[in-house]
């Protein structure tokens, strides 16, 4: 197989149609899975790969799928995974909470599951995983907060299987910030372009870093997060 391949799961964003230019343009052959493979049509034509429709919320259709897609690629070096996503009601109607769990929790793992196992038995690999911020402690999108904590620590549960192993196996969570305009905050100094946030990450994967902020401005907020008391942290508004 080449080394030079990779899965990038949850296409449909714009971060991972952007990570997957980039990434084409450095020669590596691709293998995408969108849960709307239609809306890639043009994002094919332009990198040439393999395009797989992807139903995160059911797990065994998400491992299947994945089996096949590796076996049809031969192998890849690196396994990307984006699934975000989000939503803010007040009102914590649990129809929203299932929605994010099953897609950031339940299909995460399913497929950071299988890549570990191929990457198992091929005995070398990475996975690199868009978590967020908002994993470092609990917030107003009950779910979405939670549901990043548990990737983040799913993969520092990976990691350490991988040196049970005694396996060049890279584990790489990429704690996200704000893109620009995102969820109509995206403004100011912590806001990032999606291109700095792409080139930022395709450098971390490349020296294979463990814990990565993108951009690095926001381990300044994950620390000043940690430290905050309850009762200061607990006063922040939201509408």
């Amino acid at each position: 197989m080449s080394n030079l391949s990779a899965i990038i799961v949850g296409a449909n964003s714009a971060l991972s149609q952007q990570l997957a230019l980039q990434l084409h343009q450095q020669g590596v052959k691709l293998g995408l899975m969108a849960a709307d493979p239609s809306g890639l049509t043009k994002l094919q034509q332009q990198t040439d790969c393999r395009l797989v429709e992807l139903d995160i919320r059911n797990a065994e259709q998400c491992q299947q799928a994945f089996n096949q897609l590796w076996q049809d690629l031969d192998g890849v070096a690196l396994v990307v995974i984006n699934t975000a996503a989000n939503g803010l009601d007040l009102e914590l109607p649990w129809q929203l909470d299932q929605a994010i769990i099953d897609v950031n929790v339940q299909g995460f793992a399913a497929i950071a599951n299988a890549a570990f196992k191929q990457m198992e038995q091929q005995k070398f690999g990475q996975i690199g995983c868009f978590t967020s911020i908002a994993g470092e402690r609990g917030g107003p999108q009950t779910a979405f907060h939670a549901s990043k904590a548990f990737q983040q620590n799913y993969l520092q549960g990976l990691r350490l299987h991988a040196q049970r192993l005694k396996l060049p196996i890279i584990i790489t969570d990429l704690r996200l910030g704000y893109l620009d305009k995102m969820h109509g905050r995206g403004k100011g100094i912590w806001a990032a372009s999606l291109d700095k946030v792409v080139k930022q990450s395709l450098k971390a994967l490349r020296r294979g870093k463990h814990t990565v902020y993108v951009t690095k401005r926001w381990r300044i907020a994950a620390l000043m997060s940690k430290v905050l008391p309850e009762f200061i942290y607990n006063r922040r508004r939201y509408k």
